[in-house]
């Protein structure tokens, strides 16, 4: 297992677009993937839990990935944060 914390930066936090692009690059990702925020755990190729966590802006969360491919998801999933997921 391999995980890492990243704190949101989007404006808005993960309303909509952007969870819709976290669930859509998550569900390419053959690893189980977590996201943690604060007691919450998250399974992100949902849409639907992604926004029902209603992470904001500044919230920190962190990804877990456990699975044959964990590395390569784990930086795919921080490289697309990072980037703003299409924001």
């Amino acid at each position: 297992m391999v995980s890492q914390i990243f704190t949101i930066t989007n404006k808005n936090g993960l309303h909509a677009r952007p969870a819709s692009e976290l669930a859509k690059i998550a569900s390419t990702c053959s690893s189980d993937i977590t996201l943690r925020v604060g007691e919450k755990r998250i399974n992100p190729k949902s849409i639907l839990n992604i926004m029902a966590a209603a992470i904001r802006c500044g919230t920190e969360i962190e990804i877990e990935c456990n699975g044959e491919t964990e590395a390569e998801d784990l930086k795919k999933i921080c490289t697309a944060l990072e980037q703003g997921l299409g924001e």
